[in-house]
C-alpha cells in the first residue's frame, strides 16, 4: 500500500511448506529514498501467528486527504471483532520505529463465508470457488477529510444460506479507534463475496465484488451509498459484467487481485 512517508507490505510467512506456518510479518519502506533512487530502509515486526494476512492502510486523495502522522495501519478480523495495528515507522533511526496493538474493535456478529474455504457454487459445474473468507479484501482505503480521519474496508461472511460482502466504516483511528457503519450486504440468495471498497472525496462509498450461484455464471456487481443515506445501508446493486462461464476443473481461487479505486483526475469517479 501508498502512505506518504512509505511503503506498506504484508505477509504471510511459512517454512518450506506450507503446512510450516511462522506467522505474518508487515514491514514499512522508505518511500522517499525508493523514489529518488537511493538505496531504502525496510523496517518489519511479526505480530502473533494467531493473526495472519493483515491487510495494510492505503492512502486515496493525495496530499490534500494525508494522514496527521506518519503512522500507518493494518487490518484483521477476529471472533466478531476487528483487529487494528498501528505502525510508525522511523527511517532516521530505525530502532524507534513502533507497532502498537491489536486494538479489538466490537463488530456485529459474522461467521466466516465457507469456514474461509471454498463453497461458492457456479452454473453449470459441481466445482465450487475459494471464498477467501479467511482474511480481510484488498483494500484498506483510508481518508483524512479534516474532521476525522475513515477507513474502509470488507470480509466475505455467511448471510443465510448463501455468502454476503461485510463492510465497515472506520473512523479516527490514530485515537480512538471506532466502527462508525458495517453492513452485510446480501439483498438475496445469490453469492457475493471478494469485495473492495473505497471512498470518493466527499464520503460516498461504492463496494464492488463477485457474485455467482447455482443458476448463473460468477460476474462482477457493485453496490454503494452516499453520505446523506440512513447508516449502515447500502442502495440498489448493479451489475458492471454479466460473466459467460463457469471456471471447471480442480481450480478454486477466483479474482484475487481486484480492488476499488478512484480516479485521480476528478478524486470521484470509482
Amino acid at each position: 500500500s501508498v502512505w506518504p512517508s512509505a511503503y506498506f507490505g504484508s505477509y504471510n510467512m511459512f517454512t518450506n511448506t506450507l503446512s510450516g506456518w511462522i506467522g505474518p510479518r508487515i514491514c514499512a519502506y522508505d518511500r522517499t529514498a525508493m523514489l529518488s533512487g537511493q538505496s531504502a530502509i525496510q523496517e518489519c515486526f511479526n505480530p502473533s501467528s494467531v493473526y495472519g494476512s493483515l491487510l495494510p492502510s492505503d492512502l486515496d486523495g493525495g496530499a490534500a486527504f494525508a494522514p496527521p502522522s506518519s503512522t500507518g495501519y493494518f487490518l484483521d478480523y477476529g471472533n466478531n471483532s476487528l483487529a487494528l495495528w498501528r505502525f510508525t515507522p522511523n527511517f532516521v533511526t530505525p530502532a524507534n520505529a513502533t507497532l502498537t496493538g491489536p486494538i479489538s474493535m466490537a463488530a456485529a456478529s459474522f461467521s466466516p463465508a465457507c469456514g474461509g474455504s471454498s463453497c461458492i457454487p457456479q452454473q453449470g459445474t459441481n466445482n465450487q470457488l475459494d471464498s477467501l473468507a479467511d482474511r480481510m479484501m484488498y483494500r484498506l482505503a483510508y481518508r483524512n477529510f479534516g474532521t476525522h480521519e475513515s477507513m474502509v474496508a470488507t470480509h466475505s461472511v455467511t448471510a443465510g444460506t448463501s455468502v454476503g460482502v461485510r463492510w465497515y466504516e472506520i473512523r479516527n483511528p490514530l485515537n480512538s479507534p471506532s466502527i462508525y457503519q458495517q453492513g452485510t450486504y446480501a439483498p438475496d440468495a445469490m453469492y457475493r463475496w471478494m469485495g473492495s471498497i473505497a471512498q470518493d472525496k466527499v464520503g460516498n462509498i461504492a463496494v464492488g465484488y463477485s457474485a455467482s450461484s447455482s443458476t448463473s455464471y460468477p460476474s462482477i456487481r457493485y453496490t454503494g451509498r452516499e453520505t446523506t443515506d440512513p447508516l449502515n445501508t447500502m442502495q440498489s446493486e448493479q451489475v458492471i459484467y454479466t460473466g459467460g462461464g463457469s471456471q471447471t476443473g480442480s481450480l478454486h481461487r477466483w479474482g484475487d487481485y481486484a480492488a476499488m479505486r478512484i480516479d485521480p483526475s476528478d478524486d470521484c469517479t470509482f
